[in-house]
């Protein structure tokens, strides 16, 4: 089980009437400048820190280092940690949803002797994983991170000092179970944004990926030159980061939508169709008749119907 003093996560769902409450204060004023010349711990933590705005983009440079990621906190975004053999991680906790699919990667990556820990989305950006490590603050951890004095309240900077003190982990990563789908003639769902490919130009994608822009990058909206995507809202979060695909990929003539984080569980695609409802539209995708609080299957049907008139004109 996740070790967890006290949890500062905080709940917000779109018109499934859960209150809004105030996030309390860290319990630490903010540490040091990152780039202090002063103290072996800070330079322990600068040599072994790697931050990313995606951990689908981690390489061999990544093991035995710490990494903070604007990834949510799922299983794939753990997975992808486990394999590239991180030292430790932090991610966003997308605020955390249906489930608890956006902090299920911490329970993932505790058995493997991976220390991990949560940032809450209504503190920094998901997808900036420097926006995370400027003023995130830690919600969740799991019992690893917890040995090593991480703890709910805390910044994401001192969090990824005290994760530095991991060692290697020895134990290699389960197999993946990511997957994609077909769920129509030109419609199939996926489980990653990083599983699109140009074999989906001109089709409709689901996936389970959050809807915000890779460090506020327009050209990260989406990996092929799509007819229409889904994402997941991510619960919206500070500065609406997890609604920022929308105006990129309307930019780009892309009709897109996101669903809500409490209807759907992050980072899986099949749980999006089955009860995945609509949160936010974009302009184009509004021009083709689609709504906020349909479903994501009819939205499909939709938008699948309209891309099989826009492929035979």
């Amino acid at each position: 089980m996740r070790a967890m003093s006290r949890s500062i996560a905080i709940r917000r769902a779109v018109s499934l009437d859960v209150p809004d409450m105030p996030i309390p204060p860290p319990v630490a004023s903010p540490p040091p400048a990152l780039y202090s010349r002063h103290g072996s711990k800070e330079r322990r933590m600068l040599d072994r820190l790697i931050v990313v705005d995606s951990v689908t983009r981690l390489g061999p440079e990544a093991q035995g280092r710490v990494i903070v990621g604007g990834s949510h906190g799922g299983i794939y975004a753990a997975y992808l940690a486990a394999k590239a053999r991180v030292a430790g991680v932090l991610l966003n906790d997308a605020g955390i949803g249906l489930q608890g699919a956006g902090i299920a990667g911490l329970d993932y990556l505790d058995p493997l002797g991976i220390p991990a820990a949560c940032c809450s989305h209504r503190t920094a950006r998901i997808g900036d994983g420097f926006d995370m490590l400027g003023r995130g603050i830690v919600t969740e951890v799991n019992a690893a991170a917890a040995a090593l004095g991480v703890e709910p309240g805390m910044w994401c900077r001192e969090a990824a000092r005290r994760l530095a003190g991991a060692p290697v982990p020895a134990v290699d990563a389960p197999a993946s179970v990511e997957s994609r789908f077909a769920i129509g003639p030109r419609a199939s769902a996926m489980d990653s944004n990083s599983l699109m490919t140009p074999a989906d130009d001109g089709t409709v994608v689901v996936t389970g990926s959050h809807g915000a822009l890779l460090g506020g990058r327009p050209e990260t909206a989406a990996r092929a030159a799509v007819f229409a995507a889904l994402y997941n809202d991510a619960d919206g979060g500070i500065d609406g980061a997890g609604f920022t695909r929308l105006p990129a990929l309307d930019a780009r003539g892309i009709a897109a939508a996101t669903y809500s984080a409490w209807t759907a569980r992050i980072g899986d695609g099949r749980s999006a169709v089955e009860t995945g409802i609509v949160s936010a539209v974009n302009a184009r995708a509004a021009s083709l008749g689609l709504t906020p609080g349909g479903t994501v299957r009819d939205a499909v049907a939709l938008l699948a119907d309209a891309s099989m008139k826009d492929h035979r004109a």
